[in-house]
């Protein structure tokens, strides 16, 4: 491979993990905002939660159908497609004059969003081969925790610069130009020769499989911020599980007419890939409530403002870029021991920071970053290494709805972790009458459970791994 083929290659991978980037930004910037969204658009609570769970609803119903329709057609052209409408919604975002307009905006976003996501692990899985496909995951996962935890800084500064009724505005019309430009280098950049048109796309399946996840989601996703677990409404859940089992059995019947479905069955025999996805759901359940309940108690309990809030997250940005960095050029030498130490180190820290938050009451956000630092070196060894293991035998072919599908899981397994943990938190909030820190403890217990569940599938895989 010439010099020339190689820094192409490198050059779409930035492309794509800007896209990606700034799609997962959409999930935490957004936090920050909500306020002022409130005071700007005079917004009710369940007007609100809806700029909030319409995105992430439709964000995990398009992704494994987009990663199939990437598979069968054209990643370069889904992925164009996909920037384009998350460009111009997040226009319609940041002109919205009325809620019911910005959550409208929000959910063509969040399809958007579902339609560019699968087709970056797509490209990595079939652009890059061996050491160099761990170090592009590792740059993939880098992104990931970068974006969560730098979302709230960078709300934080846009809503500073903006003003408390308009700063709101920015937050979405900043990807206005970075989609520009994304769209006009996709078309220089990306690979052009791929799918086939004679591919079937499997539409009962995607079908079935979009209700399933929409069923799964609402409940989750749709409750208000003080709602308690018991009073929503889980037989959706129930519903959910009834769907997909005519899903399974549709694509049973289509492998054995030989049909080509929209989720590769066989994936659920190769043992790397499921260990890879549940460790991935319990994750990010746990992940990804860690920075709503500290913005909670930062900016509620202690009165930071929200670019205040978003700078005492900056070092697990920091932690988790580095160590994604040196993960994905050391997963193919230590492989599933490297996300066990990672779990280990996150678990640490939030446990030394659940210690620490009580004894605090001056300079918090300082005494905050080092544990914090810790916690995001810990968890850039997570995400990246696990993609990068999930997908090592996945047919490159199938890389998109395989990513898709592992993208899925950690959306159900971010809502749900953010549902069970929030609830969590204002029920503590209740009890306690408005003692924050004691809130913040309580519920970073449940986050620290869901990743040390993460921690025990990875030392099970580590353990099967050792013996074969």
């Amino acid at each position: 491979m010439d010099a020339e083929e190689r820094g192409h290659r490198w050059r779409a991978l930035v492309l794509c993990l800007v896209a990606g980037g700034m799609c997962l930004l959409d999930v935490s910037i957004v936090n920050v905002a909500l306020p002022s969204i409130r005071t700007g658009l005079h917004a009710g609570e369940s007007e609100i939660q809806w700029v909030v769970a319409g995105y992430s609803v439709a964000f995990g119903m398009a992704l494994v159908p987009s990663g199939r329709l990437g598979d069968a057609r054209s990643r370069r052209l889904v992925f164009l497609v996909g920037v384009a409408v998350f460009t111009a919604s997040s226009a319609a975002c940041g002109a919205a004059v009325n809620p019911l307009w910005l959550a409208v905006a929000r959910v063509v976003q969040g399809v958007g969003g579902g339609l560019i996501t699968p087709q970056v692990s797509g490209f990595i899985q079939t652009m890059f081969r061996g050491e160099e496909r761990g170090r592009a995951f590792g740059l993939f996962g880098a992104t990931i925790g970068i974006s969560t935890a730098l979302g709230p800084l960078l709300g934080g500064v846009l809503i500073q610069l903006g003003g408390v009724s308009e700063g709101w505005r920015w937050v979405f019309y900043v990807n206005v130009p970075i989609g520009i430009a994304l769209v006009a280098l996709a078309r220089r950049w990306l690979p052009k020769a791929e799918g086939s048109r004679s591919a079937s796309l499997d539409p009962v399946g995607v079908l079935l499989f979009a209700a399933a996840t929409l069923l799964v989601l609402l409940p989750v996703v749709g409750g208000s911020q003080g709602q308690a677990l018991s009073s929503r409404p889980w037989w959706l859940v129930g519903a959910a599980a009834g769907v997909l089992v005519a899903f399974f059995v549709w694509e049973v019947h289509s492998t054995r007419q030989q049909r080509q479905t929209l989720v590769d069955l066989s994936l659920r025999r190769i043992p790397s890939y499921v260990f890879g996805l549940s460790v991935g759901t319990f994750y990010f359940a746990g992940f990804t409530a860690i920075f709503l309940i500290l913005t909670l108690y930062l900016q509620e309990g202690l009165g930071y403002s929200a670019l205040q809030a978003g700078a005492t997250q900056t070092s697990f940005a920091v932690g988790s870029a580095a160590s994604a960095f040196l993960a994905g050029r050391l997963v193919n030498r230590f492989g599933r021991r490297l996300v066990v130490v990672g779990l280990v180190v996150i678990c640490g820290s939030l446990v030394a920071l659940d210690q620490v938050v009580p004894h605090v009451h001056s300079h918090v956000g300082l005494a905050l970053a080092p544990l914090l630092l810790c916690a995001g070196f810990g968890g850039g060894m997570v995400i990246s290494p696990n993609v990068t293991l999930s997908l090592a035998e996945v047919d490159p072919a199938r890389a998109g709805a395989g990513g898709g599908l592992l993208q899925t899981a950690q959306r159900v397994g971010s809502a749900i972790g953010v549902a069970v943990v929030l609830a969590q938190f204002f029920e503590s909030l209740s009890s306690t009458r408005g003692d924050f820190a004691q809130a913040f403890s309580d519920a970073l217990h449940t986050t620290i459970v869901l990743l040390l569940v993460a921690l025990v599938l990875a030392v099970v895989d580590e353990v099967r791994r050792q013996r074969t």
